[in-house]
């Protein structure tokens, strides 16, 4: 039987993680580089993903590839797995964590219903949902044969229960609906992947609560009032789960929503 410290153990295995430049993606490819992974970090800000694999390298010693992607871009996505055979030769882990979140600053997206618009909707499930879809079913040859295949898609909260707006009362801040349907239905699309890829990968989600991004008051205090630990979260809250779903420890786990909230849907 395997100890704890080899079912963790990622070194020669490799991790791509869209939206790798940005706050969630990076902490979940420190949490992947720690066990060892070699990490491919996907964005579409090439800047940006220089300075965090520049980061990662220094940090943890292992392999760091770039590449920067248009996620809105089929054809782009579609050349991804040419480039992972060119520079990584395999892939065993796809954490799908880019998106466009409820602070994304687009026409018609942080606004009351009334005023967003379609244009904004159709972005947002292209890049929170369709190039999911995409970028999975042409990674899948890689996956299969890694015989460790796991995919990690990054839903939210929103895409299980309803917003409460009185959180938003008196803000900035707003909850678009194309957000909310986007991660529902990422939440859904990791079921059907889960049962489609078994039993060569395995499908999971994480589900988190809201992140603190210098939020202040009354949305902070609100938010706080409603969650068990009274607190939103960080980006290192969501390094074990990561490690967790990626690696062996959770080897019997597919098609399953891993909620990382503090208690916030648990009312």
């Amino acid at each position: 039987m395997k100890e704890l410290k080899d079912l963790m153990d990622l070194k020669g295995r490799v991790a791509l993680i869209t939206g790798g430049a940005g706050h969630l993606g990076y902490a979940i490819a420190e949490s992947l580089a720690e066990l060892g992974a070699h990490i491919v970090l996907l964005d579409c800000d090439m800047r940006m993903i220089e300075k965090q694999k520049a980061r990662l390298i220094k940090k943890y010693k292992v392999k760091v590839s770039s590449l920067c992607v248009d996620l809105e871009d089929e054809v782009a996505i579609k050349k991804v797995p040419s480039w992972i055979k060119k520079e990584c030769h395999r892939l065993d882990i796809l954490v799908n964590c880019a998106a466009l979140v409820g602070t994304t600053k687009l026409e018609g997206w942080g606004v009351p219903f009334e005023k967003q618009n379609i244009d904004t909707w159709r972005r947002a499930l292209e890049v929170n949902l369709t190039s999911i879809f995409v970028l999975t079913q042409a990674c899948r040859g890689f996956l299969k044969k890694s015989k460790h295949g796991a995919v990690i898609n990054i839903s939210s909260t929103y895409g299980m229960v309803g917003p409460d707006m009185g959180l938003y009362e008196g803000t900035e801040l707003g909850n678009p609906a194309a957000y909310a349907a986007s991660k529902g239905g990422l939440i859904q699309l990791t079921r059907w992947l889960a049962s489609n890829l078994a039993p060569d990968v395995r499908v999971n989600t994480i589900s988190p609560g809201g992140i603190y991004r210098k939020h202040t008051d009354p949305f902070l205090s609100r938010y706080i009032s409603r969650t068990f630990l009274k607190r939103m979260a960080t980006e290192e809250d969501f390094k074990g789960a990561a490690a967790y779903l990626a690696s062996d420890l959770s080897r019997y786990v597919t098609g399953h929503n891993l909620v990382v909230d503090g208690g916030w849907t648990a009312w």
